[in-house]
């Protein structure tokens, strides 16, 4: 797999013969919106097959897959100009295998709402270990029930694995620390909601849960950590695991209300495996900068594994950026959009899209029509790999993606190139 950054006067048709690959190829593995509107800095996936089927009447995905010895779901992953569909048509090329191998195997979380386009969750389907639909939230005791049959039929049908989580989102959608107290406070109460959980992952079919309480009082660390390892038990008995969503903390007493109540040391003794929320860096009411910034990310995961096993942490990936209005303000909201949408607003206001080297990220600014100037910091191929590479090299048992709401071809097709998917079923 190459990455190629656009250049003034590059065309799809330039890069295909450059490279050495069918136009048709590039359209299919990028999905671009108009492939006749190139943004300079904007980036190109080349892959290389290596093994490719001339489909014939009759043929199947499984029929196919057993042939040359693969799964259907590695090729839907090769192909994703199939959408998640098995549509084949005599004369069809599919490919089987690439001439690049990937560099680690990881398990890829991903979340969604119930809202999410059918069409998109399909065609996202095959690169996923496990699905988690968003959120399961609680009154003391008790759980508010939540839409997410369709989700977690489709995720099985898929044959990935759906997880249950619970949050403290309350009534206002927003992280409530009372809420999350008033429970931890209560152990006949965790009690009551443990078996709430229980009952609800038996009839739905649910393979593990999440935990993802925020805002914990720096009082409630400890009392968090016995609810998760109480959680943990009563899932064991199902053969089931636990993960807890943590905030991206550096350091063991790092001051914030965000990091206080959440204690790596005890949380890594009460749960199977954590994800670590690596991203909003540059966040909704923050100063504009790289959501994800990698030597911010790179730090996080140094520190949880001073606490955790490699093959506990699941690196968390943001699928989305922020526009700022400038000059930033205290109190001013960004407003948030996906990384395609930030391709077609650079194209839209004539701006090159640059690259900061030392975030591993890509940004621009432009003027409105109002002339307001605007920043904008998303995600590319470049800034993809760059986090896949970093969860690979420090053996991360895989990743989890905030979430799959918003298309992002790049993204997976980067992620087939890098890793092996693990399958949970």
């Amino acid at each position: 797999m190459d990455i190629h950054v656009v250049q003034p006067g590059d065309t799809m048709y330039r890069l295909a013969q450059q490279y050495g690959v069918p136009m048709e190829r590039l359209l299919q593995d990028n999905q671009l919106e108009n492939p006749a509107q190139l943004v300079v800095g904007q980036t190109i996936v080349v892959q290389y097959p290596e093994l490719t089927h001339t489909v014939k009447a009759g043929d199947s995905l499984y029929s196919i897959a057993q042939m040359h010895q693969t799964t259907a779901a590695q090729l839907l992953r090769n192909n994703p100009a199939l959408q998640g569909r098995d549509l084949l048509y005599p004369g069809q090329v599919v490919v089987v295998k690439y001439g690049s191998r990937p560099r680690g195997t990881l398990t890829v979380n991903a979340y969604a709402y119930p809202s999410i386009q059918r069409d998109l969750l399909r065609a996202t389907l095959p690169y996923l270990s496990q699905l988690t639909p968003f959120t399961y939230r609680f009154d003391e005791e008790n759980l508010i029930p939540l839409q997410d049959e369709a989700l977690v039929n489709a995720a099985l049908q898929s044959r990935v694995a759906p997880i249950f989580h619970l949050s403290n989102l309350d009534s206002q959608e927003r992280f409530s620390s009372e809420l999350a107290h008033e429970l931890l406070e209560d152990e006949e109460d965790q009690r009551e909601l443990i078996g709430n959980i229980l009952r609800t992952i038996d009839r739905k079919g649910y393979q593990g849960v999440d935990v993802d309480f925020e805002f914990i009082r720096g009082s409630d660390a400890e009392d968090y950590a016995r609810f998760l390892a109480r959680l943990r038990r009563a899932l064991a008995s199902r053969g089931l695991p636990l993960i807890a969503a943590l905030a991206p903390k550096t350091s063991a007493d790092q001051p914030g209300r965000l990091y206080e109540g959440i204690d790596y040391h005890r949380i890594a003794q009460s749960v199977d495996f954590a994800l670590l929320m690596t991203y909003d860096w540059g966040h909704l009411s923050g100063p504009p900068m790289a959501v994800a910034p990698l030597p911010q990310v790179r730090q996080v995961v140094e520190y949880a594994l001073t606490e955790f096993y490699p093959n506990q942490l699941y690196l968390g990936i943001p699928n989305y950026g922020y526009n700022w209005t400038l000059p930033f303000r205290a109190g001013s909201q960004a407003r948030s959009l996906s990384n395609v949408e930030a391709v077609r607003l650079a194209w839209n206001r004539r701006e090159s899209i640059r690259y900061d080297e030392l975030a591993q990220a890509p940004w621009f600014r432009y003027v409105d029509d109002q002339g307001a100037e605007h920043e904008i910091w998303f995600e590319d191929a470049r800034s993809i790999q760059a986090k896949l590479n970093l969860a690979i090299d420090y053996g991360l048992y895989g990743v989890g993606y905030w979430n799959l709401d918003r298309p992002f071809p790049q993204n997976w097709v980067v992620l087939n190139a890098i890793a092996d998917i693990r399958r949970e079923m």
